[in-house]
């Protein structure tokens, strides 16, 4: 059975996988919003935060989702998400699919709220930096 923070990621994963990145009920109100790499990275703190920055990301793109490829519990309050990304670049036309772009997303949880969000353009980054390997176990 699934514990209630991997069911909470993927519920935001759902809606994200639509292109749907408008609800953040989910979000503790001093959350921290972190892109370690690619385009644009960063950190920034609070709801208002979090929305200007994923605003400006995507304005960049057209169609931009992530889908998920695996989820793995790390520990009681953070879930790793394996995934590949889409979508096509609205300056360049570059397609992320074609790429390959496989990257990762790492929810922190505490007391049912997202606490803090970092995402992973490059996908063996994130599991280098958490002392992971591509084979360790999903769910």
């Amino acid at each position: 059975m699934a514990s209630a923070n991997l069911e909470l990621v993927r519920s935001i994963r759902a809606a994200m996988e639509r292109g749907d990145f408008s609800a953040t009920e989910w979000a503790d109100p001093e959350i921290e919003w972190i892109f370690a790499d690619g385009p644009n990275p960063g950190r920034w703190t609070g709801l208002a935060g979090m929305t200007d920055s994923l605003r400006n990301f995507l304005s960049a793109w057209e169609g931009f989702h992530a889908v998920a490829d695996a989820y793995r519990e790390l520990d009681d309050e953070r879930v790793l998400v394996l995934t590949n990304y889409r979508g096509r670049g609205k300056k360049s036309g570059l397609e992320l699919e074609q790429m390959g772009a496989k990257g990762a997303t790492l929810y922190h949880v505490r007391a049912g709220k997202v606490t803090r969000l970092v995402f992973y353009f490059d996908r063996e980054r994130a599991l280098a930096d958490l002392g992971l390997t591509s084979e360790a176990g999903s769910s």
